[in-house]
C-alpha cells in the first residue's frame, strides 16, 4: 500500500482518570509506521477528575475532546463526530498498540470487499510476566477474545477495531445508552447491514490484565448486565435468561477442561486458587442477572424498581379493577 492510496485515518480513545497508562498508549501511537501526515489520534476525556491535557499536549499527533456526558459509548460517539478520517481506528486509554498497528489494521481493512469492521489482536501482559496470578488467568482465557467474538458472535472489542466513517452514516453510531457491550450490539448491526468482518492477526495491541478479584468482579458485573440488557428484546426472555442463570450455576468443570493442559494452572495450590475463582464469578454472573429478572418481572415488592412492559401491564389491569 503506497502512500497515494493510504487514507486519513483518525484514531478514536476514550479516557477517564488513567493519565499514566494514557501517557504509553500516545507515545505509542506517536511512532507509528503510518506516515504522521495522514493520521491523527483523538483523545476524549469523559469527566476526568484531572485535566488530562497535560498528557495530550505532549504529542504532536493528538488532540483532546471534552465528552462530559459519562459513558465510553458516549464518548466514542463524541470522537466519531469530529473525526477527520475516512478510517477509523479504535483503542482504549490502557492499550499499547504495536508500532505498526495503524499500518496493518487499515491495509487489513481496505484489503477486505465490503469490510464493515476490522478487529485486531488484543495480547495480555501481566504484572509478573513469567507468574501470571489467577486473576490474570481469568481475564485472558475469558475476555476479549477477538478471533472467536468475530468468528460466533459478529463483533470486535472496541480494544482494537478499525472500520470506515462511512459504515456509521449507515447503520448509526454506538448505543450511548449502553455502559458495557455497546461493541457486541453495534457489531451485530454491522453485521445485519450485510458488511464482511474480518480479524487480523498482524494489527495487535498490548493489553494489561486485570490482576485483581475486585477488578473481575466490577467487569463481569458489567458484562452480565449487558448480557441481560441485550437479550430483553428476544421471544420468551424470562426463560432465556433463566437458563443463562443455571448455566452459571453449574460447576466449572466443563470450562477447566476447555482451558487445556497447555495453560492450565499447574500447581496444587493454584489450580484450587484458580477454581475458587472460576467458580465465585459464575455466582457473579448469575446473581446479578437474578437481581435484574427480579426488578424487571416480579411487581409490588419493597424497594425495586420495575421498567418492563409486563409489570406495567399488570399494574394497569389491577388499577383497573
Amino acid at each position: 500500500m503506497n502512500q497515494q492510496t493510504q487514507p486519513f485515518v483518525s484514531t478514536i480513545i476514550p479516557v477517564l482518570n488513567d493519565p499514566e497508562r494514557l501517557q504509553l498508549c500516545l507515545e505509542a501511537l506517536e511512532n507509528q509506521t503510518y506516515p504522521k501526515h495522514l493520521y491523527e489520534v483523538l483523545v476524549i476525556d469523559n469527566g476526568s477528575d484531572e485535566s488530562i491535557e497535560p498528557v495530550v499536549r505532549q504529542f504532536k499527533q493528538a488532540k483532546m475532546l471534552v465528552e462530559t456526558a459519562l459513558g465510553s459509548y458516549t464518548a466514542r460517539n463524541q470522537g466519531i463526530l469530529q473525526a477527520q478520517g475516512e478510517v477509523l481506528a479504535f483503542t482504549d486509554a490502557d492499550c499499547i498498540p504495536h508500532s505498526d498497528w495503524l499500518e496493518k489494521g487499515t491495509e487489513h481493512l481496505l484489503s477486505v470487499p465490503n469490510c464493515g469492521l476490522v478487529g485486531g489482536k488484543i495480547q495480555f501482559f501481566f504484572k509478573n510476566p513469567n507468574r501470571p496470578n489467577a486473576a490474570e488467568l481469568y481475564d485472558q482465557f475469558f475476555f476479549l477474545q477477538q478471533e472467536y467474538y468475530l468468528e460466533h458472535q459478529q463483533f470486535a472489542a472496541t480494544a482494537n477495531v478499525f472500520t470506515y466513517k462511512q459504515v456509521f452514516e449507515q447503520v448509526g453510531l454506538f448505543n450511548s445508552t449502553l455502559k458495557s457491550g455497546g461493541d457486541r450490539e453495534w457489531g451485530k448491526r454491522v453485521f445485519a447491514a450485510g458488511y464482511a468482518q474480518s480479524y487480523a492477526a498482524d494489527a495487535a495491541i498490548c493489553h494489561p490484565a486485570r490482576d485483581s478479584v475486585k477488578q473481575l468482579q466490577k467487569k463481569v458485573t458489567r458484562v452480565a448486565r449487558a448480557t441481560y440488557h441485550l437479550n430483553r428484546h428476544r421471544p420468551n426472555f424470562p426463560l432465556l435468561i433463566l437458563k443463562f442463570i443455571l448455566s452459571d450455576l453449574k460447576p466449572p468443570l466443563r470450562i477447566w477442561f476447555r482451558i487445556g493442559n497447555k495453560n492450565r494452572p499447574n500447581h496444587l495450590i493454584f489450580k484450587l486458587e484458580f477454581m475458587t475463582l472460576l467458580t465465585w464469578m459464575k455466582w457473579v454472573k448469575a446473581r446479578e442477572k437474578i437481581k435484574l429478572l427480579f426488578t424487571d418481572f416480579l411487581p409490588n415488592q419493597p424497594g425495586l424498581k420495575f421498567s418492563s412492559p409486563v409489570t406495567t401491564k399488570i399494574r394497569r389491569t389491577r388499577e383497573n379493577g
